[in-house]
């Protein structure tokens, strides 16, 4: 590999993460191990860091380490959101931590390193590299999943690992498939193979690499069939690690899913657009009537995830700019939406058991009508209703699905998205058309930085829904550099 020194500059927002991770190491090893607030605010400090290293390089459009990493508009974009779902997360988690007596450095280390690996796949323009990402990521998160020691949270790491490594498996075959067929692993130079080899997108082992990737992506993204773990490690972990897991692991695995399919394999989009066709509408259709079964909220909340990945897919399917840009809005308004909810769900818990079932709800309105009030506006958002950043997203996603002519996919699509609003809308009836129990225990678990972390998200899914142009903009020029 041909490195150059100038090539450090594309990972600086990288080197920034991964640099204070091990910061926050030293510093809780030095503390000898009493909970140390310093933790969130040196994490943070690093996250603004990457975030301007981010901003500097956004206009560039190159590629580095010999083609293997891209600097240039979407990955800026992807890194952006992510870089926001960690800053939120972290925020939300500060309270939550001190609470359930959890609070240690290496949680917030743990953040860091699974934001460096997402940060990586977005940038990834090497299928190798994109692995090595996704396992930096993926064994970051297995450790989150399980962080509180619990039977549920050490069951739902054990199953997250299990599956994991075989979705892992799946994809690393597919890659070396996809070598065999093509000779390379670089993006671009697949795409040129496909383009100059006649009938290598009709070659059963070029085929069968594509459709391996799609199941380890599938699985990343909590795509059906491939979706069993996602309930019950959402339930099982952490309420802010599921909150970082549905956003943060979802924006880079379809940042990169985007990217190796819109540049790779346009040869042979005829086949895999059909495949994904299909389950684009088996994830959405599953989620959202598995979700009107739930009555609790977090259980909810994890089938809501899996039918929002199947409209993200719609914009797959579509493989076109205009798609890109959707995908993109789409993506950054649901880490304020979802971390928005989860937030609300934590501040609404108890020491040792979350607030999780409907009747929790009951009268949550009428007691803390502030935070009924933002809860709300989570649930409108996702469910697509306006003036929300949720409908914007999903107005974009299926208007480029009818621009490619994916007529029935968008008309599945929006029919799936009103059948979302029972379930959604289930939570506000409960909060303020259901009295609340007289047993039930009062006071929230609250704090500055999950109250802000709060007011952010709402703020942003008001603002990404009045007046999105500038976003959209934005995400537009992010398409343009590819």
């Amino acid at each position: 590999m041909d490195f150059q020194l100038a090539d450090l500059k594309l990972i600086a927002p990288h080197i920034a993460l991964l640099g204070t991770a091990l910061l926050v190491l030293m510093v809780e090893v030095f503390g000898h191990g009493r909970r140390r607030p310093e933790a969130t605010w040196i994490s943070l400090l690093g996250i603004g860091i990457a975030a301007a290293a981010t901003g500097m390089s956004c206009h560039e459009n190159r590629l580095g380490f010999s083609g293997m990493l891209a600097a240039d508009g979407y990955s800026a974009f992807c890194n952006m959101i992510i870089l926001i779902v960690g800053a939120l997360t972290i925020l939300v988690s500060s309270n939550y931590l001190k609470d359930e007596r959890h609070e240690h450095g290496e949680y917030h280390a743990l953040i860091l390193l699974s934001m460096t690996g997402m940060m990586f796949m977005a940038s990834a323009t090497h299928l190798l590299l994109m692995f090595l990402a996704l396992e930096t990521m993926s064994i970051a998160i297995y450790a989150l999943a399980g962080f509180f020691r619990t039977k549920e949270g050490v069951e739902s790491c054990f199953k997250y690992f299990l599956l994991g490594a075989f979705s892992s498996a799946f994809m690393l075959y597919g890659i070396a498939l996809i070598y065999g067929a093509t000779g390379t692993t670089q993006i671009h130079g697949i795409m040129e193979q496909f383009t100059q080899i006649k009938g290598l997108a009709s070659s059963p082992m070029a085929l069968s690499g594509i459709a391996l990737l799609i199941v380890g992506f599938a699985f990343k993204v909590a795509a059906f069939p491939f979706h069993g773990w996602t309930p019950d490690v959402y339930q099982g972990a952490p309420t802010s690690v599921t909150a970082f897991m549905a956003t943060g692991v979802k924006a880079a695995a379809f940042a990169a899913f985007f990217r190796i399919f819109f540049v790779a394999f346009p040869a042979t989009s005829p086949v895999w657009s059909q495949a994904l066709w299909l389950l684009a509408v088996a994830t959405m259709t599953m989620g959202n009537f598995a979700a009107l079964a739930q009555r609790d909220v977090k259980r909810m909340l994890a089938y809501s995830s899996i039918a929002h990945a199947g409209y993200l897919l719609v914009g797959v399917v579509t493989a076109t700019a205009a798609a890109g840009t959707g995908m993109l809005f789409y993506l950054l308004s649901y880490a304020f939406m979802n971390i928005g909810a989860f937030a609300c769900v934590i501040m609404l818990g108890r020491r040792g058991a979350d607030s999780t079932n409907l009747d929790d709800y009951a009268g949550v309105g009428f007691k803390y009508p502030l935070l009924a009030a933002a809860l709300t506006l989570f649930m409108f958002s996702m469910a697509g209703i306006p003036p929300t950043a949720g409908f914007i997203g999903k107005f974009l996603i299926f208007k480029a699905a009818i621009g490619k002519e994916f007529y029935w996919l968008a008309v599945i699509g929006v029919l799936n998205s009103a059948a979302s609003v029972y379930f959604y809308l289930r939570v506000i009836v409960y909060m303020y058309f259901r009295e609340r129990p007289e047993a039930a225990p009062e006071g929230l678990r609250s704090g500055p930085a999950i109250t802000v972390a709060t007011v952010v998200a709402a703020a942003a899914v008001l603002i990404l829904g009045l007046a999105p142009g500038f976003v959209v903009r934005m995400a537009e020029a992010a398409m343009s550099t590819f």
